[in-house]
């Protein structure tokens, strides 16, 4: 257990160490880290965003948080909560430690014309990962059965509640222009339960 908790650990820890941006560029390499090692599943991560996104705090915390959860649940319930402590930690460390160092350097580091330098390069990399992020979840939600990597298109699992939920909700975003997130996702949740108990 402690062997898959330092592993574990330490994927959280290059996640959180390589991702600029935010929470939605750390979806790719959450994706290739833990998806691709077999630690979870492409459904489970997606579901996870979903959990992630619907309560509050950051995003990348709150996957961290689920997954080590997720990834201790066969040694019990202390295993469950050590998993979540440790990878909570693990993702937000880095962000701790380069902040440290930004302070300690101070403004100079900031000023410096290869840090922006560096800045500017990745800024259409984080925009590239967010819009990868974002069509992957719209096909995702629409198509689950859909697998890329193997080339497996299974339309027969067409998933249009979450379609007709979606498009309810870029209508919506158009026409009202000033309208809170806050109020889309409760929006998005009571038309869940209406679409999904009707049909």
């Amino acid at each position: 257990m402690i062997l898959e908790l330092l592993n574990l650990a330490w994927i959280f820890f290059k996640i959180g160490l390589f991702t600029f941006g935010g929470g939605y560029a750390m979806i790719p390499l959450m994706e290739s880290e833990l998806v691709g090692r077999g630690l979870i599943d492409v459904n489970m991560l997606y579901d996870f965003i979903g959990i992630a996104e619907s309560t509050p705090g950051p995003i990348a915390i709150n996957m961290a948080t689920f997954i080590g959860n997720e990834a201790m649940v066969q040694y019990g319930f202390l295993a469950r909560i050590l998993g979540s402590i440790v990878m909570t930690t693990a993702v937000a460390l880095p962000s701790f430690i380069i902040i440290l160092l930004i302070a300690s350097l101070g403004s100079q580091f900031l000023e410096s014309r290869l840090v922006k330098e560096a800045f500017k390069g990745l800024k259409p990399t984080v925009i590239g990962l967010i819009l990868s992020v974002s069509i992957g979840l719209m096909i995702r939600l629409i198509f689950p059965m859909i697998s890329f990597k193997e080339l497996v298109f299974d339309w027969s699992v067409f998933q249009f509640h979450n379609l007709v939920i979606f498009l309810i909700l870029v209508l919506l975003s158009i026409r009202i222009k000033k309208i809170s997130p806050i109020k889309m996702i409760l929006l998005g949740a009571v038309l869940g339960m209406i679409i999904y108990s009707t049909f």
